[in-house]
């Protein structure tokens, strides 16, 4: 069919999907390279802008729907990209390239770039973006301005404060602080990833944020010594025993939820008297050999006879198989003692009776999996866990004289106290 004057009348008149069951091609008479597509199998008509380019390449390149573009813009843009592809720009290949400089693409480069980042903040990174930044994940990276971030950075904060206003855990400004400025932070570290890459970049947005990142004020919150006898009764009466001995596990060695939650039977040497949590399941990225106190070897060998529960320690009906953050568990505490806490609250509790008991500093740090430093002498310090077995003793023995823990008269311990609830532990 030779080439016809395009207009709307004309557009409308051609049926789709077309009689010969094929795609037909209508050309425009005023613009060369301009035409109308109609579909063979259905009822869409798409404009289009074709030419050849300068190496020789045909290139077609849609320019949108009849349905979604009027026929006067579809006929600008197919000029302006007639233009281009007339002095060489192929502009399938710059649409290839801002999709593959979109924020989810940027992220995902990102994480597959470095291998050696821990699991845990990569999920960090991918929650941060894809709960916060949404609507930003299929945008081209340079089309994120620095009034969108300094905006945005605000509503974050803003709605997760409001979300949180009335909740019996609260949360505020300060949790919605640190959400935003988390979200930010990855843009910022996505954008300094990309520029490596891609020079023209415009500056990174998250300049603007010098002066507005949100004071985190950090949390102090634990179990006061004198709440412990209290604190400690109300987790022994709780009905579900499996989120009893979970919140007795990470009052008595420290571990992070996420590291407690997810163990397996597999990571529990009796034999050795360790808690092997492998690298890939802590937040620093390191393993950690933690030597059982003998409160918390009895309790794993009390759980350990209730069942195996698919591998897991804690197994509960959840999607991941093991129980999450036992917030259930600290409501019931709350309403029986007053005293709310979370998971962390109870690691903090943990670190600060450790320090009462002056043992080493570094042997501190060994338990609960920090590091132990950058410096040089900090560089030599081997901490094994056989010189980790008497810190750990002597902070449980605290842990318990707090709680008002006391063994039975006339028990000789001989490393498995195999009468535990007759101790009043449980």
């Amino acid at each position: 069919m030779p080439p016809i004057k395009l207009t709307k009348h004309a557009v409308e008149k051609l049926r789709a999907p077309d009689a010969s069951s094929k795609q037909r091609l209508i050309w425009d008479a005023e613009l060369k390279g301009f035409g109308v597509l109609v579909s063979g199998v259905t009822s869409s008509k798409t404009y289009i802008a074709q030419r050849r380019l300068p190496d020789g390449r045909t290139r077609r390149v849609t320019v949108g729907s009849v349905e979604e573009i009027d026929l006067d813009k579809a006929r600008s843009e197919a000029a302006d990209l007639l233009y281009d592809m007339r002095h060489g720009k192929d502009p399938k290949a710059e649409r290839r390239r801002c999709a593959a400089g979109t924020l989810r693409a940027t992220l995902d480069e990102y994480l597959s770039a470095n291998k050696r980042l821990a699991e845990r903040t990569r999920k960090e990174y991918r929650k941060s973006v894809e709960q916060y930044l949404s609507k930003w994940l299929d945008m081209p990276l340079r089309d994120i301005t620095a009034d969108m971030v300094e905006d945005h950075h605000a509503a974050i904060a803003a709605g997760i404060a409001k979300a949180a206003n009335g909740s019996r855990r609260g949360g505020g400004l300060n949790t919605g602080g640190a959400a935003a400025n988390a979200a930010m932070r990855v843009v910022r570290l996505l954008w300094n990833h990309a520029t490596e890459r891609d020079p023209q970049l415009p500056p990174n947005p998250v300049r603007r944020l010098k002066r507005a990142w949100f004071a985190q004020v950090r949390r102090e919150r634990l179990v006061k010594a004198d709440d412990l006898p209290a604190f400690y009764t109300a987790v022994c009466g709780l009905p579900n025993t499996t989120q009893r001995d979970f919140v007795l596990l990470l009052l008595f060695t420290g571990l992070r939820r996420s590291e407690a939650a997810s163990l397996r039977w597999d990571d529990i040497d009796f034999s050795g008297g360790l808690i092997r949590v492998p690298a890939a399941r802590t937040k620093p990225g390191r393993k950690l050999d933690l030597p059982m106190s003998s409160f918390v070897r009895d309790l794993l060998i009390r759980r350990r006879a209730v069942g195996n529960d698919n591998g897991w320690v804690f197994g509960a009906d959840s999607e991941t198989g093991h129980v999450a953050e036992p917030g259930p568990a600290f409501d019931q505490i709350a309403q029986a003692t007053g005293i709310r806490v979370t998971s962390h609250d109870l690691r903090r509790t943990f670190i600060t009776i450790a320090e009462s008991t002056d043992i080493s500093v570094s042997a501190l740090k060994a338990l609960v999996n920090h590091s132990l430093g950058n410096d040089v002498t900090s560089g030599y310090i081997q901490m094994t866990t056989e010189r980790l077995r008497e810190p750990a003793k002597r902070v449980c023995d605290r842990i318990k004289e707090l709680c008002k823990i006391n063994e039975p008269e006339g028990i000789v311990k001989m490393g498995i106290v195999h009468d535990y609830a007759e101790r009043g532990a449980l």
